[in-house]
């Protein structure tokens, strides 16, 4: 059963009146498969006329979508050989970050992701792609190992950001998202970051610190929720709407800013309408950014990427 968004509603009801009439067995003197043509040819039109003005907020419901792929669905379809690698070896495994080793298009490679889950049980499991500090240390050890071996690395991101529990706290998370980002931005094998939902705060760049930095075409990338960013500034989460038009959190908005490399098309209606071609698109995109990068001596990728983030702080970059 496809999950629509509040501001699909006209799009819902034409596609509930095609599956009605697809039910209906032809009644006398009327055209049925007339109809429906007719009708699917209107929802085409509504639905692209609704997804070529999405609002910021609008986007940000499109990426956080319960049928959206999620890190796990990128992995199944892109990763062959894929062997999940587990443990911080020093406190606990952590489920919200998946990662391990696989193939490429052929190639060997590490791979992590932020997973969210897709139904209630395996979202509680993934803590709903929240990591803990061992989740980040994890991937800090994974993002190591895969500079001993020579390994290219391909992240997905999708989070709403850190686990912000006492206990996280207390096992140092601020820290452990720290080393993440150093371990990224220290290693000398190329790195491709996809943000495929919600790239959310520290959580997000911890994983997302890479040499190529793609974004899905509704995905969200920023520093604060706005739910959040209105709870502090208005004192009002009801606010959600006008914070996340200033907060520049669309991949429009952080292309603009030099903050992403390359915008990945999503089908019609969003990722979550064709899961299988928005997985498939962000494959060629990877491909294409991790093929240059390949080519790079490993000091110069390093000298490479420590400039790329560098001028993100520059008066007029951003």
């Amino acid at each position: 059963m496809r999950h629509f968004l509040d501001f699909e509603k006209p799009i819902a009801e034409l596609e509930g009146k095609i599956e009605e009439l697809r039910r209906m067995s032809e009644p006398e003197g009327i055209n049925i498969a007339e109809e429906i043509t007719r009708l699917t040819d209107k929802a085409d039109k509504q639905l692209r006329a609704t997804y070529a003005k999405l609002s910021p907020w609008q986007k940000t419901q499109v990426a956080r979508h319960e049928d959206r792929p999620r890190a796990l669905a990128y992995i199944a379809q892109l990763i062959t050989d894929f062997t999940p690698l587990a443990g911080d070896r020093a406190f606990a495994e952590d489920a919200a970050i998946v990662g391990g080793l696989g193939r490429f298009q052929g190639r060997p490679v590490m791979v992590l992701g932020t997973e969210k889950g897709t139904e209630t049980e395996s979202r509680v499991k993934h803590n709903f792609g929240m990591a803990k500090p061992e989740g980040y240390r994890k991937a800090r050890r994974l993002v190591e190992m895969a500079g001993r071996f020579h390994l290219p690395i391909l992240t997905f991101v999708d989070t709403s950001g850190a686990f912000p529990g006492i206990e996280a706290e207390a096992r140092g998370q601020a820290e452990a998202i720290a080393r993440s980002i150093e371990a990224c931005l220290e290693v000398r094998v190329p790195i491709v970051a996809t943000i495929i939902g919600e790239g959310g705060s520290g959580g997000a760049i911890a994983l997302a610190s890479g040499d190529r930095v793609l974004m899905l075409e509704h995905a969200i990338y920023s520093v604060i929720s706005p739910e959040g960013c209105a709870t502090i500034l208005w004192r009002d989460a009801g606010q959600a709407a006008t914070a996340a038009e200033a907060l520049k959190l669309t991949a429009a908005d952080l292309k603009g800013l030099h903050l992403i490399d390359q915008i990945v098309p999503e089908p019609l209606g969003g990722a979550h309408r064709d899961p299988a071609q928005a997985i498939a698109n962000v494959g060629l995109a990877v491909a294409d950014a991790l093929r240059p990068l390949l080519q790079l001596d490993p000091a110069a990728l390093r000298a490479q990427r420590r400039e790329k983030f560098l001028a993100m702080g520059r008066e007029g970059i951003v």
